[in-house]
């Protein structure tokens, strides 16, 4: 049996790269994690922190415990980053919205190692190339649009990995702003709930990143993650919870016009994870025809993984 590829995470400690660190050992690829020698902690909305509780030091110490190489190194710093690219194959970039632009630091790291067999860009939502979404959160996409556009003109072999909505921002709060676990009174709608989303957990993003980056099916092609089980409608969740907790929640359908207007007018991050809301709750950037030249739908590629399904990662909250 061949060696497995060498996987290095940049952004190991954020909601998804921790994840993708996890799923790497799982799977028995070489890990190693870029970590920076004083990195800056940066206050994060309570509904992120609520998903995502564990504290750098305290995922620092578990990757140690894992058998995780720490390559010390900075986006910023160009030497750091061939070093740690002539140390591994495949490069997954997790960081958050804030270093998008940044990735062009990668991109010219990777072109002067001249090694690595696959990059992984820092996407992990929608597909920026097919959407619908107004800013803050288009400029955003655009950025990652760009950045896609950029590792196809220099010829760095890709995968692009589209997962759409996660449970931690839409879920445990059932897409209400200011809550963190679902509410049991009274819901708000984004338009009329019809509209089909896809949604998955965070640790489900690591499998089946770590599952795609070491299969050649998915070597310059966009993987979009739409679990059949998971591809469901806001009144479809809502009925789903409704059954759980045995009492109907009282609903309010906000339409998209003063969807729009409360984005204008909200603050980060209330207009950020509006902005999301309306992108897969009422636009449906989750509903599309995939081009099967460039694109792979990941529950045909792996349809034997095990996922949380909605239903079941609703129970922690009964």
């Amino acid at each position: 049996m061949a060696p497995q590829d060498r996987i290095l995470v940049i952004g190991p400690t954020g909601a998804i790269g921790r994840h993708v660190i996890w799923a790497s050992v799982k799977a028995g690829n070489p890990t190693y994690a870029l970590v920076r020698k004083n990195s800056v902690t940066i206050e994060k909305p309570k509904l992120i922190t609520a998903a995502n509780p564990e504290t750098k030091e305290e995922l620092i110490d578990n990757f140690k415990s894992l058998g995780v190489i720490l390559l010390e190194g900075d986006i910023s710093d160009h030497e750091s980053l061939v070093k740690a690219m002539k140390q591994v194959d495949i490069v997954i970039c997790t960081t958050g919205r804030l270093l998008i632009l940044d990735q062009v630091k990668i991109i010219a790291a990777i072109k002067e190692a001249g090694n690595i067999k696959r990059f992984f860009p820092s996407e992990f939502g929608l597909d920026v190339d097919r959407h619908e979404a107004v800013d803050p959160v288009r400029e955003v996409f655009v950025e990652k649009a760009g950045i896609r556009r950029v590792v196809e003109a220099e010829g760095i072999p890709y995968t692009y990995l589209c997962c759409h909505a996660f449970t931690g921002y839409f879920l445990r709060n059932l897409a209400q702003l200011d809550a963190t676990v679902p509410p049991r009174d009274k819901v708000i709608i984004l338009g009329d709930g019809n509209v089909k989303g896809a949604y998955i957990t965070e640790a489900d993003v690591g499998t089946f990143t770590v599952l795609a980056a070491n299969d050649p099916r998915t070597l310059n092609k966009a993987v979009h993650i739409r679990l059949p089980a998971n591809y469901l409608t806001a009144n479809e969740i809502m009925a789903l919870w409704e059954k759980k907790i045995g009492k109907t929640l009282e609903k309010t359908y906000v339409p998209e016009e003063q969807v729009l207007k409360d984005i204008k007018e909200s603050g980060f991050p209330h207009n950020y994870l509006l902005a999301l809301y309306h992108s897969q709750q009422l636009k449906g950037d989750a509903v599309y025809e995939i081009d099967p030249a460039k694109d792979a739908e990941a529950h045909e590629l792996y349809p034997d993984v095990k996922f949380t399904t909605v239903d079941e990662y609703l129970n922690q909250f009964v």
